[in-house]
């Protein structure tokens, strides 16, 4: 039985687009396909691989205007933003730049008795399921150095951004890379979960929900097939007193409210040493009241919808219940706040740890700002999470922000900057944001599996 997945553009309303699921025989047979071509796809060589993902990226690329306005209606990004495809091509291509380096034998030694190395090999059928929030570089993320590796890809896409997987599979058709071998799909829940059980596939990269991970790796329990995750976050930023107050100010703002906070490392809770602390609110406040909210088609909106009514509400919900506790908001409702998605960003102070808004992840344009008295408070309330996806410390002492870095419980950390994806740095988390190894040279060897050859030479 199929069931059909709506995306409704959270601009009016409107039903964007539907598409059927397959039924769960029709996914075992877009896997067992799957399956089918890897071989001959992993026969290529490294090289011919990597070619034809750049072509397929470059494909990507001509479709962008088109793309760039899609991306509104679908998930409420502004226009003015130029879509994804800078940050597109930067990752799939440093994958592809690495692949014959990342990818070559271990020599372990070959003398007169043996040869001993150990190689890469593909893991077979590699299942994505991309979420919808930054679709095109969270997909490109494992798809371009798993099908560099010689695996063979199931892309499923988040229902709110139905049309990009399409569009991917279209330009990477294009230039040559065969269709069993890179295969977008529509499935609902329940079919994913069967074809992790049946180990239909071999490899599972999930990037969503806390929930959504724990179904996948419950999904894979007894089969021994990897589940990489990427879930939750709640990063913090720290501004320590010797920082660049209006740098800090502009970094973890941008940070926290660019794609209506609606990103997985965007900063959701920021402490600032107390020499700084009213200065920084005052900044932060202005900052945000120059946000213009409205419609994403618009040139001159630079924060729309968030992409969905209820993700709004959950947002609403933890500002309201903030407030009730306490909290004092600092920017008044604005006029193209509707009550659904389009929802007023928000800065937050008087906020203490026992509030949802510093505890459960908000995804969305808010964030509550406390004082500290010191590096130590700060690294406390840090690390006062179940999430740990980055961290964000603003000074002027690397050597300081390194060590602090040290005891930050985190998988990326980050000094005068925030929320930036560099492909050379493993992108990665810890507790409930799951375990999992993206992108750099550790990326693209999680998507392969080590092979030892012990090679024993006749006398």
């Amino acid at each position: 039985m199929t069931t059909k997945l709506t995306c409704v553009s959270p601009i009016d309303g409107s039903i964007l687009a539907e598409r059927e699921t397959l039924s769960p025989e029709a996914a075992r047979d877009a896997a067992a396909r799957a399956r089918t071509a890897q071989t001959d796809w992993a026969a290529r060589s490294i090289a011919e691989r990597a070619a034809l993902v750049r072509a397929g990226i470059e494909a990507v690329g001509e479709m962008n205007d088109e793309i760039v306005e899609e991306l509104a209606r679908m998930m409420g990004r502004p226009v003015r933003y130029g879509g994804e495809f800078g940050g597109f091509r930067e990752r799939g291509g440093h994958m592809a730049d690495i692949a014959e380096a990342a990818l070559a034998d271990i020599e372990v030694g070959d003398d007169d008795t043996s040869r001993r190395y150990i190689r890469r090999l593909p893991w077979g059928v590699v299942l994505v399921v991309a979420p919808w929030n930054y679709p095109w570089m969270t997909a490109i993320n494992t798809v371009a150095p798993a099908l560099i590796a010689g695996n063979t890809v199931l892309l499923k896409h988040a229902t709110q951004t139905l049309l990009v997987g399409e569009r991917m599979a279209r330009a990477f058709h294009s230039v040559g890379i065969p269709e069993d071998v890179f295969q977008n799909i529509f499935m609902d829940h329940d079919t994913t979960s069967a074809l992790i059980s049946a180990r239909a596939v071999d490899f599972v990269n999930f990037t969503g929900s806390v929930g959504g991970g724990q179904a996948m790796e419950k999904a894979a329990a007894g089969t021994f097939t990897p589940v990489s995750t990427e879930l939750g976050g709640k990063d913090p930023g720290y501004v320590r007193e010797d920082a660049d107050l209006d740098a800090a100010v502009d970094g973890l703002m941008d940070g926290a409210m660019f794609n209506a906070g609606q990103c997985c490392c965007g900063i959701e809770r920021i402490y600032v040493h107390e020499s700084l602390y009213d200065a920084f609110v005052e900044k932060a406040v202005t900052w945000a009241k120059a946000l213009k909210l409205g419609d994403p088609l618009d040139p001159e909106t630079t924060i729309g919808p968030m992409a969905n009514v209820r993700f709004a509400r959950t947002v609403r919900e933890q500002i309201d219940k903030a407030v009730a506790e306490g909290a004092t908001a600092h920017l008044e409702t604005s006029p193209a706040d509707d009550g659904g998605a389009y929802l007023t960003p928000q800065v937050l102070t008087g906020v203490t740890h026992d509030m949802d808004v510093m505890r459960e992840e908000s995804f969305g344009p808010v964030v509550g700002i406390m004082p500290v008295k010191d590096d130590d408070e700060a690294v406390r309330l840090m690390n006062d999470s179940r999430f740990g996806l980055t961290a964000s410390i603003w000074t002027r002492d690397l050597d300081r922000a390194a060590d602090l870095g040290d005891r930050i419980e985190t998988g990326t950390l980050f000094m005068n900057r925030a929320d930036y994806l560099d492909p050379a740095l493993c992108w990665t988390g810890c507790k409930d944001t799951g375990r999992g190894a993206g992108l750099s040279i550790l990326g693209i060897q999680a998507l392969t599996r080590p092979k030892s050859y012990h090679l024993k030479k006749s006398s």
